[in-house]
């Protein structure tokens, strides 16, 4: 039977296609972050966390593909941590590591039981998690002589993270795509700092990845996280482009127009003369057509 009569032919190509146009696209937003950020120097050893989900099977990926390139040149440990959740199944990531051909190094902890130990039924679970998880990721990144340690968060968790803090810790804070280990010895990465997490869903859908729940703070209801990752998508199914808007302007602070006055000193603010072109404008008329000019153009003019 030759393509043009197999019934399945037209949609095999058109799956090749979509998957080849998402590979070109989640590569450049990888490359663009490590531009953009000064994320991976010549000579850099990087320890890759993966926790067996999507978003760390995609960035392991990507960060194989820019490895290939040879521009810069770095090295890869790909790292799990084996909390000893319950029904872990702890051949998946060795055979598929092992397939790849991938140095890695599985840290078995059994974490599960202080977190269950110590944190009352029905409570969230990610901070004590977190902690603890940390800390052990710092120690392997010494003992695997790793500088920089490769985190599989994606644009979507950096917005989920800005309105946390706004929400419910009363700071303009997100996660940053760079920064500096709480001790201070180690560089934490974010290389999908770019990238939508509908990408990486679609992504590990198309390579078929083996997927490994967590069992743990995945299977909590009501997060405060999950909250807001869907507000964002209700808003997106909304208003197609805001989180693309949003995570635009998580790159384009303007801190005259805050109320900080450790990043702006207002005190000392004084008129000049010259025009400012910021100025006292809380919007970009350009940004806003529903308040372009001629919308604009009836309100009365001070004279100078």
């Amino acid at each position: 039977m030759n393509a043009s009569s197999d019934p399945q032919a037209p949609d095999s190509t058109n799956t090749a296609h979509e998957q080849q146009r998402l590979e070109k696209r989640l590569y450049r937003q990888v490359r663009q972050a490590v531009d953009d950020f000064g994320l991976i120097e010549d000579g850099d050893r990087i320890m890759v966390c993966l926790s067996g989900g999507k978003d760390s099977y995609g960035m392991l990926d990507f960060l194989l593909k820019l490895q290939r390139r040879g521009a810069p040149r770095f090295d890869i440990v790909a790292v799990n941590l084996d909390q000893k959740q319950p029904g872990f199944p702890a051949h998946v990531l060795p055979e598929y590591l092992t397939g790849l051909g991938v140095p890695f190094h599985i840290e078995t902890q059994d974490t599960y039981s202080v977190v269950k130990q110590h944190i009352p039924e029905g409570k969230t679970m990610c901070s004590l998690c977190s902690r603890l998880r940390r800390g052990i990721l710092y120690r392997l990144a010494d003992e695997l002589g790793c500088r920089k340690i490769a985190l599989g968060h994606h644009r979507d968790d950096m917005l989920q993270t800005f309105f946390l803090n706004m929400f419910f810790g009363g700071k303009l804070k997100g996660m940053p795509p760079k920064v500096v280990s709480d001790r201070g010895d180690h560089i934490v990465i974010r290389p999908l700092a770019h990238v939508a997490e509908a990408d990486l869903l679609r992504w590990a859908e198309l390579r078929a990845f083996p997927i490994i729940p967590c069992t743990l703070c995945g299977s909590q209801e009501n997060l405060q996280r999950q909250q807001i990752g869907q507000m964002l998508r209700d808003w997106q199914t909304q208003y197609p482009g805001r989180i693309e808007n949003m995570a635009v302007a998580l790159q384009n602070l303007v801190p005259s127009h805050f109320m900080d006055n450790r990043h702006f000193d207002f005190k000392a603010l004084q008129a000049t003369g010259v025009a400012d072109p910021a100025g006292d404008k809380a919007f970009d008329p350009e940004e806003f057509p529903a308040f372009a000019p001629s919308v604009l153009a009836g309100v009365p003019v001070v004279p100078q």
